[in-house]
């Protein structure tokens, strides 16, 4: 019997959520972002005030890259037609990331208003929800993502809020406005800090 090699089905496993990737980000160029205001802004800290937002989601174990790139894959192909009727649904940035414990993650792509309760419904392990309205605390992540790069903004955004007595409602999200697997001069990311008011 002959072995399997598995350093080459990971390696096709990680080309296939490239190839998803690097097809997101020329999508990417056309993409909206949804509307918020800005309710209070200070240096390189935001916070704004986000609308109820149609989301299509699944959570994915591992490390933020490997979750990132499975997941990716898993929602881009839904988004552009595999396995369900009608056409490519617009993107909308940006792609949130949630850490759930240690070793997993939950993504999510934002749907277009126009599209929410007419899809049908997606595979095992995809889901369609609504982030409620909020209020979110935001910095700026520049530069290649990295687990480094994300905490020590993170670290700046929390102790701002600490400094204004801000309460958090939930973990630091990363918000993505690029694929987090296609090289080339990205825009900004973003982290964001869920408030409790």
């Amino acid at each position: 019997m002959a072995k399997i090699g598995w350093g080459r089905v990971l390696a096709g496993v990680a080309t296939v959520a490239a190839a998803g990737a690097a097809y997101v980000y020329f999508k990417q160029r056309a993409a909206k972002a949804p509307p918020y205001d800005v309710l209070v802004s200070d240096g390189p800290f935001e916070i704004r005030r986000y609308p109820a937002l149609p989301v299509l989601v699944t959570d994915q174990g591992g490390t933020r890259d490997r979750a990132l790139g499975t997941g990716f894959g898993r929602l881009a192909a839904y988004m552009f037609g595999e396995g369900r009727e009608g056409d490519e649904l617009p993107i909308t940035m940006p792609v949130l990331a949630e850490p759930l414990g240690d070793a997993a993650w939950r993504i999510r792509f934002l749907l277009p208003d126009t599209e929410e309760g007419s899809l049908e419904p997606p595979g095992e392990g995809v889901g369609i929800g609504v982030l409620p309205a909020r209020n979110v605390a935001v910095i700026a992540v520049h530069g290649k993502p990295s687990d480094r790069l994300f905490k020590s903004r993170t670290i700046e955004l929390q102790r701002w809020l600490k400094e204004r007595q801000r309460v958090a409602a939930g973990p630091a999200e990363h918000a993505y406005y690029n694929s987090p697997l296609k090289p080339g001069k990205p825009r900004a990311n973003e982290v964001w800090v869920p408030l409790a008011d």
